[in-house]
């Protein structure tokens, strides 16, 4: 499997709720940070959103927009219009004028994470996604959406199943649309948009028990070692073989959550010669120990 599925399988996203949100005249909503991430699509009219550290993005008819974790946001009409604070719901809302026919309108959500990795594994994602109307591939976003908001509110036998199904084919979705025009921030999606880093990271994926050195993967990836080292440090924001110790801990937490692994069965499928040696390298990430942090998630 490859590296970017392998992310969004530890990450499990579930517990989709999608919703209508609607406007008319001049209105403005300002919402604090939350742990969930949101997604949106412009079916109608246009509106102003802001976000805390980046520049103010005009949404428009078919633009889709994720954000794997939730900021600080503004959502209006317009610039210069008051924000009032709202909390988020899981009922259809309207903002502005209450009667007639809305001029704005929009589908939008959010869904769940697998707790025991959400913040690694999000570090390693973009802060924002945004795909315009104009990138031609937005109505993929809105079929799946439409999709997803019917299965959420039919409720029929099997839902759960289609809708982690369904969230997993949009996150993969969004995710892969990157390209290096974008300036991709430091993470998985850089890495896998530079052919070299790409092979390394396959590697790394495909074989988590090796005892990879900095040497095997620069070969791999076809370049020097000081080169190697220096490209992989810029595009993942962490040197080649801290990835690999934070990718054996995340499949190692993943573990501890299902609750179905001995502590001497996870050390071997990741790579470390007993549970002691385990036991070590998960305090050293996590400041605790594998049966400490198991506890936890129950």
């Amino acid at each position: 499997m490859d590296p970017l599925s392998d992310v969004v399988l530890l990450l499990r996203p579930s517990a989709a709720i999608a919703k209508p949100i609607s406007a008319k005249g001049r209105w403005g909503v300002r919402y604090d940070a939350f742990d969930a991430p949101g997604f949106t699509i412009i079916l109608a009219g246009e509106a102003r959103l802001a976000i805390e550290g980046c520049e103010p993005l005009r949404l428009s008819r078919g633009d889709f927009l994720l954000l794997p974790r939730t900021p600080a946001f503004t959502l209006s009409s317009g610039d210069g219009v008051f924000c009032e604070p709202v909390a988020p719901r899981s009922e259809a809302v309207r903002h502005g004028e209450q009667d007639g026919e809305p001029d704005f309108v929009a589908l939008g959500g959010s869904f769940t994470f697998e707790r025991a990795n959400n913040q690694l594994l999000l570090a390693l994602l973009p802060k924002l996604i945004f795909i315009p109307a104009s990138d031609g591939r937005a109505t993929r976003f809105r079929r799946l959406i439409e999709l997803l908001s019917e299965e959420c509110t039919a409720k029929l036998p099997g839902s759960e199943l289609i809708v982690h199904r369904m969230l997993e084919v949009l996150l993969v979705e969004a995710l892969r649309w990157q390209d290096v025009d974008r300036q991709v921030p430091a993470g998985i999606l850089r890495g896998l948009l530079d052919p070299g880093l790409a092979r390394a990271l396959k590697a790394v994926h495909a074989d988590v028990r090796a005892n990879w050195t900095v040497a095997d993967l620069a070969n791999i990836a076809g370049m020097s070692r000081s080169a190697f080292s220096a490209r992989f440090s810029e595009a993942l924001g962490c040197a080649p073989i801290e990835y690999l110790a934070r990718w054996r801990i995340a499949i190692a937490k993943d573990a501890l959550a299902r609750g179905t692994k001995s502590l001497e069965r996870i050390a071997d499928d990741i790579g470390y010669e007993s549970a002691s040696a385990f036991s070590t390298a998960f305090r050293r990430h996590n400041g605790c120990a594998p049966g400490q942090f198991a506890r936890k998630l129950t």
